[in-house]
C-alpha cells in the first residue's frame, strides 16, 4: 500500500470498495455514487470520504482532488 494521496474522489472511492473494509450498506451506496458521478463533492461528501478512508488506514485526498 502507498501513502500517496488519491488524485480524485473516484480513485479514492474505488480504493474502498475495492479493498477488504468493512462498510456500511449506505457507505457503498454513497461510494458507489462518487465512482461514477465526475460531479465536484459537497464538503459534507469530502468529510464523510475523508472519515471512511482514515478508518480503512488508506491515504486523504490529494489537495484540490474533490472534483
Amino acid at each position: 500500500m502507498t501513502d500517496k494521496p488519491f488524485p480524485d474522489h473516484r480513485a479514492a472511492a474505488l480504493a474502498l470498495l475495492n479493498g477488504n473494509h468493512r462498510l456500511s450498506r449506505k457507505a457503498g451506496q454513497f461510494l458507489g455514487q462518487l465512482a461514477v458521478d465526475s460531479t465536484p463533492m459537497s464538503e459534507a461528501q469530502a468529510d464523510w470520504l475523508g472519515k471512511l478512508l482514515d478508518r480503512a488506514g488508506l491515504p486523504s485526498m490529494a489537495e484540490g482532488g474533490a472534483a
